[in-house]
């Protein structure tokens, strides 16, 4: 296909989150012709995400302030008239930029002078005996129920895992009417109160916090720090019990007392991920950075990566909030707006300067609470032997083990050698812990690499992209001359 075959615009942005529509406006502002790209059917991203459709709000409810900033975002994207393809899924980047949607009416393919990823995260479970089992859910899904559809993920949830969303998916449940019968949080008190300076200048952040911890001591939540959950087992009854119990500052189990906590619903999580397939898959450099996350790509405060003309901004970036997220997508915007010559770097210095420090001050929080949810090795360590760790492909942690005394010494001769990271989820959920568990054969996280990003990016078949194209279509070159 040749590039008078091709739709051509300024920036394609893939992701309308936060960050993404922050940056499609910016962009636009500058006279860039955008087009705005997700797989939702509105923009919101997760964190800001719309009620599916069907769905209303019942009369008299009240409304959250994800929901109010969700709702402005969509309308302030509205106003602005941008080229839109919600419902589409990217399921290629070429070398050029060239990126291949999916969508209703089928495929389609666009040329951009820039491209900018700002595809967020994805959530981190460390698997333990019983994490599979029907009723288990991670605290992300747990949200997603609450937030955009009012429905509860049991009548009676263990929550569970590390960060934010811990107080926050306790608070949502107790609010929708249901029962929270434990709080379980690898991270101690002190570790909470040392994230206390990150609130300065963040009121309502606070305010938010203190009335979250307020809500459960009142409802009478029992709340275990430095607690996980070593196994899940099915009740007779259908419900679930959650065993429980202390470990160390990096997440190891210790040996002593085990609680049992019965439930119809365990909703887990144990960080964020971002999200870095495109990236990967136009071979940007990498770093690994666990407080950000994990595996980012290299970026400067313009969002530029290492490969010419691809930009990275919000989560996917380097985890630091919904806030931060924004700011940046804003910041990200104004550089491709330099470099594709519609403005000159005097011309926003000021706006530039304003943006930074506001993100900063944004960022501070959001950071801590990414250092709340980083991987903790003594976690990894203590998974057991015949647990599953790649649930697509049923590989368990004594295969991998067993892979690297063999001699697999990175991620994708791993990949190779048991299939992990071969399913339809191309390695988002079981990646970052099969790296982690190879690198304590290995040494450095960082020696173990990454999966190398490949095509398609999502789940498709060869109908969806063929369409209605049959032999006939294929083109006979005529003979050569004898």
């Amino acid at each position: 296909m040749n590039d008078s075959q091709r739709n051509i615009v300024d920036l394609l942005v893939i992701g309308a989150g936060p960050a993404g529509v922050a940056a499609a406006i910016a962009a636009q502002e500058c006279g860039l012709t955008v087009l705005l790209v997700d797989e939702n059917p509105q923009a919101g991203g997760q964190v800001y995400k719309a009620l599916p459709t069907g769905f209303t709000r019942s009369r008299g409810s009240s409304v959250s302030k994800e929901a109010r900033l969700g709702d402005q975002l969509r309308e302030s994207l509205i106003r602005t008239e941008i080229d839109c393809c919600f419902g589409h899924k990217v399921w290629n980047v070429g070398s050029s930029l060239r990126v291949d949607l999916l969508g209703p009416q089928g495929v389609s393919t666009w040329q951009p002078r820039a491209l900018l990823v700002a595809t967020g995260t994805t959530e981190r479970v460390v698997p333990f005996t019983g994490w599979t089992t029907p009723g288990v859910i991670g605290l992300a899904a747990a949200t997603l129920l609450l937030k955009s559809q009012n429905i509860l993920p049991g009548r009676r949830t263990v929550v569970a895992g590390a960060g934010p969303l811990l107080l926050a998916v306790a608070n949502a449940i107790l609010k929708a009417g249901g029962e929270v019968t434990a709080l379980v949080d690898l991270a101690s008190r002190g570790e909470w109160l040392r994230t206390l300076p990150s609130l300065v200048g963040r009121p309502v952040l606070m305010w938010d916090g203190l009335s979250w911890q307020a809500r459960l001591r009142w409802a009478g939540v029992p709340i275990y720090y430095r607690h996980g959950v070593r196994s899940v087992t099915q009740l007779g009854s259908g419900g679930l019990c959650v065993r429980v119990g202390q470990v160390d500052d990096r997440g190891m189990p210790l040996q002593g007392v085990e609680i049992d906590i019965e439930a119809d619903t365990l909703a887990v999580g144990h960080g964020l991920v971002p999200s870095t397939d495109i990236s990967r898959l136009l071979r940007a450099r990498h770093k690994y950075v666990p407080q950000q996350g994990g595996w980012i790509a290299e970026s400067d405060e313009g969002g530029r990566t290492s490969v010419p003309g691809l930009y990275v901004a919000g989560d996917g970036a380097s985890i630091a909030g919904a806030a931060a997220a924004g700011l940046q997508g804003k910041l990200v915007a104004l550089a491709c707006a330099v470099d594709l010559g519609f403005v000159k770097e005097d011309q926003i210095k000021r706006e530039k300067s304003e943006l930074q420090s506001q993100w900063h001050k944004s960022a501070r929080f959001g950071k801590a609470m990414a250092g709340l949810m980083a991987m903790r090795s003594g976690a990894v360590a203590g998974i057991e032997p015949d647990t599953i760790v790649c649930r697509c492909e049923d590989v368990t942690r004594a295969e991998i083990d067993a892979a690297a005394r063999e001699g697999a010494r990175d991620i994708n001769q791993l990949k190779a050698w048991t299939r992990c990271g071969m399913g339809p989820c191309q390695g988002r959920t079981c990646g970052d812990v099969a790296g982690s568990l190879l690198a304590q054969h290995v040494g450095a996280r960082q020696d173990v690499g990454y999966f190398t990003g490949r095509a398609p990016l999502r789940p498709i078949s060869l109908a969806e992209v063929a369409g209605e194209y049959t032999y006939a279509d294929i083109p006979i070159p005529k003979a050569a001359p004898l």
